[in-house]
């Protein structure tokens, strides 16, 4: 297996390009001009870099972008600046989702699968998820006034609304963590999944960390058991012991 992995610069996306290569997942990893996968060793010889800027892409080189890949996973995310919150692309990561599923289904070869780095602020609407009209009203204000909430919220909805669960050409799960931080360790912890968040995001959040993540994204593309648990669907992750919450 290949996979494709997008914002491979940042914190998790480093994390990932290593969880992935350790579990003998080939890797394509794309990165800005000068970026690079982090100080940490790595067998370079399971990881092609291709140099780039996503959304600057057009349909041919992301094309050529998903060409060979079995998998895409995003880790895509806006620089904490005020230039990366309030400047282009705005919706930088559901142009870059939108547009490699698109270019999946022009390149046909069968199903392939897309994992995406969520938020606990999308919904699963699906579930009808419990929220507080306090926690909606706010939420609604975030997505007005900060673009990188209304993106990533944006990227989780075209998966769950205009590719649904049946495209030909496409499966996808939208990894939700809630709080995340750096952990001390370099390898993972426990963690725990659940299908709907466990804690208010907003005031009372849990703590997932980004090795976690990075774990979780890599063990759905080697375990064809938990792809299939959780494709097409949007999991929540916290470490061990954070899920207390709501329902404690």
């Amino acid at each position: 297996m290949k996979a494709l992995v997008l914002g491979a610069s940042g914190a998790t996306g480093k994390l990932a390009v290593r969880q992935l290569a350790q579990r003998g997942i080939e890797v394509r990893a794309l990165l800005r001009e000068g970026a690079s996968l982090g100080e940490e060793p790595i067998d370079l010889a399971s990881v092609e870099v291709r140099r780039g800027s996503i959304a600057e892409l057009d349909q041919a080189a992301l094309a050529g972008l998903v060409e060979g890949c079995d998998a895409i996973v995003s880790c895509l995310g806006h620089n904490i600046t005020l230039k990366g919150i309030y400047g282009a692309p705005r919706l930088l990561v559901r142009g870059a989702i939108q547009g490699c599923c698109e270019a999946l289904r022009r390149g046909g070869g069968g199903k392939r699968k897309l994992v995406l780095m969520s938020t606990t602020a999308s919904e699963d609407r699906e579930l009808r998820e419990a929220r507080s009209a306090a926690e909606r009203a706010i939420l609604a204000a975030l997505t007005l006034v900060l673009p990188p909430h209304r993106d990533n919220i944006a990227a989780a909805t075209y998966l769950a609304e205009v590719v649904g669960r049946d495209d030909p050409a496409i499966e996808w799960v939208a990894v939700r963590p809630d709080g995340l931080v750096d952990a001390p360790s370099p390898s993972p912890s426990p963690y725990e999944l659940y299908e709907a968040p466990r804690r208010s995001p907003l005031f009372d959040p849990g703590k997932t960390s980004r090795v976690n993540v990075a774990a979780f994204m890599a063990e759905l593309l080697a375990k064809g058991e938990l792809w299939e648990t959780w494709k097409g669907r949007m999991p929540v992750i916290y470490d061990a012991g954070q899920a207390a919450g709501r329902d404690a």
